[in-house]
């Protein structure tokens, strides 16, 4: 047997493990795996993951299991200390020697750590290993201990790692502070004004953020207590995480001798050789190219390239252009950049949008003659990452309008990509995995694989970081349809229809009860995919209140009410068209007092009530009906808000009366359930103070009357919506919003919102202006009929818990007790309080 020896267990060493033991011809070699960690290899890319659950097996590549029964050996919590060439022998740190044949150095890279004055001081932490940051846990602990004031941390560096160790002191419920040596956030991936948007973003969670500072000592006797820029430039700190960067681990490298670059790292050739044929280095720890790559996807070639070099495959040669894109979510923020981010003037020119209201930043650079796409960056919506990925890296053509790449086409609400069938079949789709767009087209047909699921089993493509998976499932489908297979997405095991078709059944035979529909459309018992959703359904059919078929219902929906982290509620009453009275404010603010509850103003000018316990929330609804509220539905899938501007009321530019006709439509569809939330405004003029174009539908007052927006949103990606009708008066306005909300409810997909639902509609807004304006399907009246009896049949739901005895019963902590939950615990914030956070 010819043994392999790897050298690190991390992902780039497992990933050697995964392609090796997919080769068909490995009998006769056996392989031997040395970790230094006391586990399996694991996922670092999603490390800050940890602190949700603390569970070190949810982030494991394989388990010690899938080793063993793929006849490897693991070997882990020791260390390699030596390697001897002439006997090809290593040894470990327990002075044991191991033969080997062909020797892989998979060993990573470790983080640098700054020569400061005071960096061993007790509180300062690296953010590289689960033990690095079970000892961050730890130590938070006891400071939470010690201080009953607000603890703080700060992260040093403002990269990648840096803005990830953020996220983790976030969730730690310390007070962040970034540190970075740059002038900006980011500075090898994003441009200045890219990095300021996302600056401005993380600073908007709670960050600070400290530009161009550098670190000349760290404060305190034994304990860390601040960090100090300049003599009077200094900050206070509880605990510091370094994440300034990573170094290789290339020591094994030069104790035996092999060739090393200037700045370190073992040098290797395009077949991952290093100065010894027999002895390959991959990963972070590899110097190719004079470069090292700190991303996944080019150590998952290097591994690729390494396994098939030692089985004989000398035509499999590592790539000399490395593709360098990546996508991320960075505390909760998209943030993308592919190719030439950065655009020299002699190359090309740039196109950017820019919206600072939304913290949405786009750029795409592109040649001279206007042709090519040379690279970009996204950051707040990276949603269109995987195709404008793909036109670069395989020299698509672009639109003549090239900004039509970043803002859409010319309000025609469709995209500007073409097919994504239309990228060649050697187009890298999935980069972790190095899956092509044959790769998952031709495992349909010309393999056994029938839907996503079979796909992903059999290529791994979306298995890595997630990113490629839109592309991945438009890819799937439109190959499916080109076979004249169905492409459906039913909605669980329990039901074979999608949303769409089960309405339609259950209004058609008029069914009225969950178990009924599960008896007649479905089989088994039901789960937490499809009860929601078809209360949901009823909901739109029949207008009925979660309060009927509670069981069915989500947390929010069961119990009226959005739960918060700390396991209260909020409570938001309606304010039709964020118009109230100062006795109803009044109110608010007596309410808030007598239970102690957390008061804001949301973005959809309502006031919401935070902290509130599940024993209150009867109690809390009672003084408020009385006072007039009704429920705001701001945990339903449903209307939450009409926003409007003071219009011709107050405003010396007012051309219509905005807040009458925001009332007046909020009170219309209030209760309205759809397949996702909906959000409405009206502007009083082109000044748009009320956002109307950022929503599902505005409305914005024009000479002569209301301009009608459709399909809108803001959230994780945001769309403005597309111009439907002109010039409307009040009657017409209402009545092409009845017909466009109800075609929405009867057709999209559950937690489809409107901007997507369009994007995907057959026809686009053309196709919808004729279905709702012209009415080609014959279905307007109809339309319009059915919504009158939705509107017809509302009723507050909180007013129904309240005066029914045995709905009020179901809000309880405990089943079977009185007693309420002891366990929650707040601490000041400001004039006002927030809850404790999770340790």
């Amino acid at each position: 047997m010819k043994k392999i020896i790897v050298v690190g267990n991390g992902m780039v060493g497992y990933k050697f493990c995964e392609k090796f033991v997919a080769q068909s011809n490995t009998k006769g070699y056996q392989i031997t795996v040395f970790g230094e960690e006391p586990r399996p290899a694991y996922d670092r890319v999603h490390l800050s993951e940890y602190f949700e659950n603390q569970d070190a097996e949810a982030l494991e590549m394989a388990p010690r299991s899938w080793y063993e029964s793929h006849g490897i050996e693991l070997i882990t919590n020791q260390r390699i200390t030596d390697i001897h060439r002439a006997s090809k022998k290593i040894t470990s740190s327990e002075d044991i020697h191991y033969k080997y044949d062909y020797l892989v150095l998979a060993t990573g890279s470790a983080p640098f750590v700054p020569n400061i004055t005071g960096i061993e001081k007790k509180g300062v932490f690296v953010y590289r290993t689960i033990e690095d940051l079970e000892a961050m846990l730890a130590y938070a602990e006891t400071l939470k201990k010690d201080t009953k004031e607000t603890v703080s941390a700060a992260v040093l560096g403002g990269g990648l790692l840096g803005l990830e160790a953020a996220k983790a002191v976030l969730d730690m419920g310390f007070e962040p502070h970034v540190v970075e040596f740059a002038p900006k956030l980011m500075p090898r991936q994003l441009d200045t004004r890219g990095s300021k948007v996302l600056q401005e973003k993380i600073e908007s969670l709670g960050i600070k953020v400290h530009l161009s500072k550098a670190t000349n000592k760290i404060l305190g006797d034994d304990v860390i207590t601040g960090m100090e820029f300049g003599e009077y430039d200094k900050i206070d700190v509880d605990m510091l995480v370094v994440s300034a960067g990573i170094r290789p681990r290339d020591e094994l490298g030069k104790t035996c001798n092999l060739e090393m670059g200037v700045r370190g790292g073992i040098v290797v050739n395009n077949k991952m050789q290093t100065s010894d044929p027999e002895i390959y280095a991959i990963g972070e720890g590899a110097l190719f190219n004079q470069m090292i790559y700190g991303l996944v996807a080019p150590g998952y070639d290097m591994a690729e390239v390494a396994v098939n070099q030692i089985l004989g495959n000398a035509d499999v040669l590592m790539q000399d252009d490395i593709d360098m894109s990546t996508k991320l979510k960075l505390i909760g923020v998209d943030v993308a950049s592919y190719g030439e981010p950065f655009m020299p003037v002699e190359k090309g020119y740039s196109i950017v949008y820019e919206n600072k209201t939304k913290n949405l930043y786009k750029r795409i650079n592109v040649s001279h003659d206007g042709k090519s796409l040379l690279g970009g960056i996204l950051i707040g919506d990276a949603s269109d990452y995987n195709m404008l990925h793909q036109i670069y890296l395989n020299g698509l053509s672009i639109p003549e309008e090239a900004e039509e790449l970043i803002i859409g086409g010319r309000g025609d609400g469709g995209s500007s990509f073409g097919s994504v069938m239309d990228i060649p079949d050697v187009a890298q789709v999935c980069s972790c995995e190095s899956v092509t767009k044959g790769d998952i087209c031709c495992s349909i047909t010309e393999g056994d694989c029938n839907n996503l699921g079979d796909v992903i089993a059999k290529t791994k493509a979306t298995t890595g970081c997630g990113g490629c998976k839109p592309m991945v499932v438009d890819l799937v489908n439109e190959t499916l349809k080109s076979q004249g297979k169905e492409v459906k997405e039913t909605i669980c095991e329990h039901f074979s229809f999608n949303r769409q078709e089960l309405y339609d059944l259950i209004k058609i035979n008029k069914v009225k009860d969950y178990d009924e529909a599960l008896n007649l459309f479905g089989e088994g018992h039901g789960c937490e995919v499809c009860k929601p959703l078809v209360a949901s359904i009823f909901a739109s059919i029949h207008m009925e209140t979660p309060n009927r078929q509670f069981a069915i219902q989500d947390t929010n929906d069961r119990f009226l009410a959005n739960i918060q982290r700390n396991g209260t509620y909020s409570v938001v009453p309606r304010v039709p068209g964020g118009e109230i009275t100062p006795d109803k404010l009044i109110v608010l603010g007596e309410v808030a007092k007598k239970y102690d509850l957390y008061t804001k103003i949301t973005g959809g000018q309502r006031i919401d009530l935070f902290g509130a316990q599940l024993h209150e929330l009867p109690l809390i609804w009672k003084d408020l009906i009385d006072a007039g509220f009704e429920s705001g539905h701001a945990y339903g899938k449903s209307l939450r808000t009409v926003k409007s501007c003071v219009g011709s009321t107050w405003c010396r530019y007012g051309m219509h009366e905005s807040v009458t006709f925001a009332i007046d439509i909020e009170n219309r569809y209030r209760g309205l359930r759809s397949p996702h939330k909906l959000k409405g405004g009206v502007s009083g003029c082109i000044r748009e103070c009320a956002e109307a174009r950022g929503k599902d539908f505005g409305l914005i007052a024009v000479e002569g009357g209301w301009n009608l927006y459709v399909c809108g949103n803001g959230g994780a990606t945001p769309k403005h919506a597309v111009l439907f009708a002109e010039q409307l008066d009040d009657e017409t306005a209402i009545k092409y919003l009845d017909r466009f909300l109800m075609y929405y409810i009867r057709t999209a997909g559950p937690l489809v919102r409107t901007a997507p639902w369009l994007d995907k509609l057959d026809g686009g807004i053309d196709y919808l202006k004729q279905v709702v304006i012209e009415d080609s399907l014959g279905i307007a009246e109809e339309l319009e009929e059915e919504m009158k009896g939705l509107i017809n049949k509302y009723e507050c739901e909180w007013k129904q818990a309240i005066e029914d005895p045995n709905i009020r019963k179901r809000f309880k902590h405990f089943v079977n007790s009185d007693d309420t939950d002891d366990n929650l615990v707040f601490v000041p914030m400001r004039d006002q309080k927030m809850p404790k956070a999770w340790s």
